[in-house]
């Protein structure tokens, strides 16, 4: 199924709301990197995120590296960023909540 891709306007206004999170330079993509105090720390976020992620049946683009965690969101079938790249953000947002450095 394809999602309608939000306009830049759109875009800027919901990144205003995400901490941390940026648009990539192609402007296809959302990216955010997070640290967390260590392994355990990053591997748990991951996990509850991809609880969310099996939900909204959106995945993903992401790496670990012992306390650090890659994330790029976009939507391929749109080829672009929709509302479910926001959706996934938020979430990730929260579960980082007390966890993140």
């Amino acid at each position: 199924m394809k999602y309608p891709k939000l306009d830049k306007d759109a875009i800027d206004s919901e990144l205003a709301k995400l901490e941390g999170w940026s648009l990539r330079e192609d402007g296809l993509a959302i990216v955010r990197a997070f640290k967390f105090s260590n392994f355990a720390e990053a591997f748990g976020f991951m996990a509850e995120c991809a609880l969310v992620a099996e939900k909204l049946n959106h995945h993903p683009e992401w790496s670990n590296v012992y306390s650090r965690v890659k994330v790029c969101l976009t939507t391929h079938d749109s080829q672009g960023i929709t509302e479910r790249d926001i959706l996934l953000a938020t979430a990730m947002q929260k579960a980082s909540a007390g966890r993140s450095d």
